[in-house]
């Protein structure tokens, strides 16, 4: 059901948050030469790494109820209205080239479907109703951990997630730039990254966009590091779809194993292209075969799996 509050209400809690508030020292931007014009964004943009830093343990936190949840099979889904959304499926789609991840395992839910990635759908954001039927086609479990973003933190369908989200048993999380926000008050993990107003009043795809990216960006790439994605800071596990994903591969053998051109084609050839398996045959000295059966031992960690065939 969408929502039916007094427009003035509305407006009236608007003016309550921080990310609507009216800068009046930039009354006058438009007038502005642009090189002065870039260099008051670039220096609003440059504030926002330090509103990110005063939330690490909340998203440090968040990150090891994620991970934990993700190691016995459940899956990240993050839910938003808007930019807010946008970046979740965003993040989301970069997994599985990333990571190697299955599509369902990380999901990005947007308010009014994928048609609202490009274009506004009218009252979507409007509709906590809409975020509960969005989520049961998903047929939640304990084991997965639903994010809700919005930049206000009072978005409807962000907060219908977490709350339909925490109902089921789910892990839910709360990303907005605002403080005591509802979104975050909903959920078990509330993460606040406040940037302040916006160059552009009430533009929140500006500082706010930016903040939410960067801790989307934490959320799952910390994770899957967790999970074993990763070995040191080499993306072990991507999926080589294109040839630059297949020159990335040979690389990250290379600067895994030292190994000479030759001995990292022949590994890759020996293990159908799987980054970590080819890894371990060169520097565990295993098989193709072995490789797989230590890696699927180890729960998918190479460090742990080189440690198996050293033994």
């Amino acid at each position: 059901m969408t929502s039916t509050s007094d427009p003035r209400d509305l407006r009236a809690e608007l003016e309550t948050l921080t990310t609507e508030a009216f800068r009046p020292d930039l009354a006058e931007i438009d007038r502005l030469p642009t090189l002065e014009i870039a260099t008051l964004m670039n220096a609003e943009d440059a504030t926002v790494p330090g509103a990110v830093t005063r939330r690490l343990p909340q998203i440090a936190a968040a990150i090891d109820g994620i991970a934990a949840r993700m190691s016995r099979g459940g899956r990240l889904v993050y839910a938003g209205a808007g930019t807010a959304g946008r970046l979740g499926v965003l993040d989301a789609s970069e997994c599985p080239p990333t990571f190697n991840t299955a599509p369902a395992q990380v999901v990005g839910l947007i308010a009014g479907g994928p048609t609202a990635m490009v274009t506004s759908v009218e009252g979507a954001e409007d509709s906590a109703e809409l975020a509960r039927q969005d989520l049961d086609a998903l047929h939640l479990t304990p084991d997965d951990t639903v994010v809700g973003i919005s930049a206000s933190g009072r978005t409807p369908y962000a907060i219908g997630a977490v709350e339909h989200a925490r109902a089921r048993g789910a892990l839910t999380i709360g990303l907005a730039c605002n403080a005591h926000s509802a979104l975050a008050a909903a959920a078990d993990h509330g993460i606040e990254v406040v940037v302040g107003p916006e160059l552009l009043t009430g533009s929140t795809r500006l500082k706010a966009g930016t903040a939410q990216k960067l801790v989307l960006n934490m959320l799952s790439t910390i994770t899957m590091i967790r999970l074993g994605k990763t070995y040191g800071n080499l993306m072990v596990d991507v999926r080589a779809s294109n040839e630059k994903l297949r020159a990335r591969s040979r690389r990250i053998v290379a600067l895994a194993t030292g190994a000479p051109d030759d001995e990292i084609e022949r590994a890759l050839a020996a293990t159908d292209g799987e980054v970590k398996a080819a890894i371990l045959t060169i520097a565990g000295g295993v098989d193709g075969g072995t490789a797989a059966r230590l890696l699927e031992e180890s729960g998918g960690h190479l460090r742990a799996a080189l440690e198996a065939a050293a033994r």
